[in-house]
């Protein structure tokens, strides 16, 4: 499963971006995915999952501030964020699969204060 992130890059706190997931050959719109964050010397961490009946579940520090969709005609999953915070900075990748085997390169995300 070939799972592949975009749309990173730097901006300022406050700003917004928008992450694309491609996901040829895996089926996004009734499968499990999601996205996860990590930073250097943590543990990746857990930004939106979404069950197979749908049910998006945001961590709390993402509530409010991204939202998650999907484009099921072009299998495509996107993650926006907005109000960004310098601590948002990290690199996010696009998980699929029940335990979340799959998973891409990531994108990194840089947001300055």
């Amino acid at each position: 499963v070939q799972l592949v992130e975009s749309g990173g890059g730097s901006v300022q706190a406050g700003g917004s971006l928008t992450l694309s997931c491609t996901t040829p050959g895996y089926n996004v719109t009734r499968s499990y995915v999601g996205w996860f964050r990590q930073v250097p010397g943590k543990e990746r961490e857990a930004v939106v999952t979404i069950s197979e009946d749908a049910t998006a579940k945001f961590a709390d520090f993402a509530k409010g501030r991204f939202t998650v969709s999907k484009d099921n005609a072009k299998n495509i999953l996107y993650l926006q964020m907005g109000s960004l915070k310098p601590e948002d900075t990290a690199t996010y990748y696009c998980v699929a699969g029940y335990g979340w085997p799959y998973s891409g390169q990531g994108t990194q995300v840089t947001v300055s204060s």
